[in-house]
């Protein structure tokens, strides 16, 4: 598809964007804690259960590539906000906590989904991975190895997407409260890694973060970077599964295909984090240059926000159907309540 093909959406998504950032500067704004990420969803949002709609098969190309290649570049670009040594702060303890919540996630998705809400197990499968990696590009990726069908994947990316929005509201507020704030240990930071590994995409963990706060962001991308790239052990680990129940051989995948099925994007971010780390020891470029990066990569994020905003529409909770929508709430409640247990006991043992 040709670059004039998308210029409708991108457009829309920059227009969206630089309106969220005029907004966020906004006193009223700026003293409850609104960033541009947080309000581009919100008129992302109007904007599409209004006016969208009806410019879609314009707009659509664009904001596709808002939601893909615009987010992933954001994210890329945000990694020179962050060094190594951020990195080793959340330590072998987030790891650790990424490795359960990917584990319990699936796990319950596949239980409860199967033996309580009679679900079929492709569709438990599907939703417990977007629930449990990187929502819907852990939905599609998963989609090969269990052969699942179109309308299963979009009724499990709805869910995801439908949850992982309210999540970015809610973690903030969470944080407002005393007890909550006082019950995860490490501050912001330990806050952080909590919003890193339990938030289901990597857009709407940046925006829960930078609401929370600059010491929280940085940790909370770097969680949630952390169950990113489990996503290859998790498909690998899937298809042996399968393979071991006797499910047909052509389901299952090779580690090479599971390595494939990481987003690049990840690998770049890494390499961001490992540059803007030497840049910080051998002083390459000025904070200028780094300040400009980080205010192209908010941009762009506040971009992808705004596609994901006018993809999600409120019709889709109708026809997202009652089973695999009460699992991906069930799912979110274990994120946030069971989460938050797992971050107090395994942050706190590590301190």
């Amino acid at each position: 598809m040709h670059l004039k093909d998308k210029l409708p959406g991108l457009a829309l998504a920059a227009i969206v964007a630089s309106a969220s950032k005029l907004l966020a500067a906004a006193p009223w704004a700026q003293a409850h804690g609104f960033s541009p990420l947080t309000l581009a969803i919100v008129l992302g949002l109007l904007a599409g259960n209004t006016f969208y709609p009806a410019i879609a098969a314009k707009a659509g190309a664009g904001i596709g590539f808002s939601r893909q290649t615009i987010l992933r570049t954001g994210v890329v670009l945000y990694g020179f906000r962050l060094t190594l040594q951020q990195v080793g702060s959340v330590g072998w303890a987030g790891v650790l906590i990424d490795a359960v919540v990917v584990l319990m996630t699936v796990v319950i998705a596949y239980q409860v989904g199967t033996r309580w809400l009679k679900m079929d197990r492709t569709s438990a499968l599907l939703v417990g991975s977007g629930s449990a990696i990187c929502g819907a590009a852990a939905v599609l990726a998963t989609e090969p190895v269990v052969r699942g069908k179109s309308e299963q994947v979009s009724v499990a990316v709805a869910g995801v997407v439908i949850f992982g929005t309210l999540s970015m509201f809610l973690y903030p507020l969470l944080y407002a409260l005393d007890g909550v704030r006082a019950y995860i240990p490490g501050g912001p930071h330990g806050f952080g890694v909590y919003i890193g590994s339990t938030i289901h995409e990597v857009a709407q963990v940046v925006a829960a973060g930078r609401q929370v706060g600059p010491e929280a962001a940085g940790p909370a991308l770097i969680a949630k970077m952390t169950r990113v790239f489990m996503l290859a052990p998790f498909l690998v680990g899937l298809a042996l599964w399968m393979r071991g129940r006797g499910e047909d051989h052509e389901s299952s995948m090779s580690t090479k295909q599971a390595l494939a099925a990481v987003p690049t994007f990840a690998f770049y971010f890494v390499g961001a984090v490992f540059l803007n780390s030497l840049n910080a020891a051998m002083g390459w470029f000025s904070a200028a240059v780094t300040d400009g990066l980080f205010n192209v990569a908010v941009f762009l994020l506040s971009m992808a926000m705004a596609a994901l905003g006018m993809s999600t529409h409120f019709g889709t909770l109708r026809r997202a159907g009652g089973k695999p929508l009460l699992l991906t709430g069930i799912l979110f409640i274990w994120l946030v309540v069971g989460g938050a247990a797992l971050n107090h006991y395994v942050l706190g043992a590590w301190r």
